[in-house]
């Protein structure tokens, strides 16, 4: 009896354990995307709040001085494509994706390209 008991025990555990998928060491990628249109601070913290919220995103580092946004992300629940058609759809362009028109109009002006009358004021 006590035989059985154990091995239903033993038996559980290895199903629960089976169950959780731990990340593969091979699962974790790294890539930088080019982001032109950042301008500023705002648009470096509205991009990675929104994109650290992205299914399979771990991290989201933007540089607005160098444009590059670098992302760190699962790859069995995310690619680099939806991950820049994410940041196209905050309204910022993200490699050859281009930032949605609607998005971008809402974007506040010192986010927006300097052609567009954005930017900040050089000093």
């Amino acid at each position: 009896m006590k035989r059985l008991l154990f091995l239903s025990v033993l038996f559980s555990s290895f199903l629960v354990f089976t169950q959780a998928q731990p990340v593969r060491k091979g699962a974790i990628e790294t890539a930088t995307i080019k982001v032109p249109t950042v301008q500023c601070d705002e648009c470096k913290d509205r991009i990675e709040k929104y994109i650290s919220r992205e299914d399979g995103v771990q991290k989201i580092v933007v540089d607005y001085k160098r444009k590059t946004a670098k992302v760190t992300y699962l790859w069995d629940r995310t690619n680099i494509e939806n991950i820049k058609a994410a940041i196209a759809n905050i309204g910022y362009d993200a490699d050859d994706v281009t930032a949605d028109g609607q998005a971008y109009a809402k974007l506040p002006t010192c986010c927006k390209k300097p052609e567009d009358g954005g930017g900040h004021d050089k000093k």
